[in-house]
């Protein structure tokens, strides 16, 4: 078991752990986001992540579950969130989203709930017309029901945040974004900051973990010598060194793997860190390259990139 993580403070003053649990796959065995899950929390991590649309909220609530019946945390000392699809966008269908995605994970609230992006569709999957404050509306009920602790965005521009700030009662405190050494966001993680939004980095690892033929090229990163040189000075792996930038920017981060070891490995990123010069190293990667680009949806209204 390696340390838990550190916290950091939202603008509502509730508390999340800076590493989080990604549990994102596009496919995987029944029981291992069970397992992962599971694993992850006797390892030392506070903090767990889905979503309605990853089609795995009842494994991870099982796992979730499972862990606290044998007493190794309870529920409060665990941060939960999730996510609305688009298909739900519309205000009225918020909450009841919302109790289907706690039915699943067999929880009475979860500690976060997001928008998982800015933009909507209908139940064949085509562009809707409903405006992301009205959605926002409903996620405010579901702030004044319990059912969620806080409420924020995902894949949400600088724009859509000043009018979810201007128009809300109730403010987002994070936008989860593909953040990495390959795809920086200093001007929108900057933007967030200073509005008390805190930037979480999904894909933290960016072309160092992936492998799909359509990034080869591009993938330096897993090859240079210079960030060998780093991760080796610190007795590290790669992708323990681009978890520690992410963080000393300020960024939480939410890795996902199946493998314990890395699992053990993502969390073990608080025993060191990386100087001025390292932290330029690794931000000379950026190539503004983006692994979850959703091109699907590129030519709806609301398509945030």
């Amino acid at each position: 078991m390696v340390a838990e993580a550190p916290t950091v403070k939202l603008s509502n003053g509730k508390e999340m752990p800076v590493v989080g649990l990604g549990t994102y796959a596009r496919s995987a065995d029944p029981g291992q986001y069970s397992e992962a899950v599971e694993s992850a929390i006797e390892i030392g991590y506070r903090n767990i992540d889905t979503a309605s649309s990853y089609n795995n909220e009842e494994e991870v609530g099982e796992g979730i579950n499972k862990i606290i019946k044998k007493g190794v945390v309870t529920r409060e000392q665990l941060f939960v969130t999730t996510k609305l699809w688009n298909d739900r966008h519309r205000q009225s269908d918020v909450v009841p989203a919302l109790k289907e995605s706690l039915a699943k994970l067999n929880l009475s609230y979860v500690d976060l709930y997001l928008i998982h992006w800015p933009f909507s569709v209908n139940d064949k999957g085509e562009e809707a017309s409903i405006d992301y404050i009205d959605t926002w509306k409903g996620m405010e009920e579901a702030v004044k029901l319990g059912l969620t602790k806080s409420i924020g965005v995902s894949n949400f521009n600088e724009e859509q945040l000043d009018r979810v700030l201007t128009e809300s009662m109730v403010k987002p405190v994070v936008n989860q974004v593909e953040i990495n050494p390959t795809l920086t966001q200093h001007k929108l993680v900057d933007y967030c900051i200073r509005n008390s939004i805190i930037p979480i980095a999904y894909t933290p690892l960016g072309l160092i973990s992936e492998a799909r033929p359509e990034f080869k090229g591009l993938d330096d990163i897993k090859t240079d010598p210079k960030l060998g040189e780093v991760a080796d000075k610190h007795g590290k792996t790669r992708a323990q060194v681009a978890l520690r930038y992410l963080i000393q920017r300020d960024i939480p981060v939410i890795p996902k793997s199946f493998t314990k070891s890395r699992i053990q490995q993502n969390l073990d990123i608080f025993d060191f860190q990386l100087n001025d010069s390292e932290m330029a190293i690794v931000d000379g990667y950026n190539i503004d390259h983006r692994c979850v680009p959703a091109t699907k949806f590129a030519h709806f209204k609301n398509y945030p990139f």
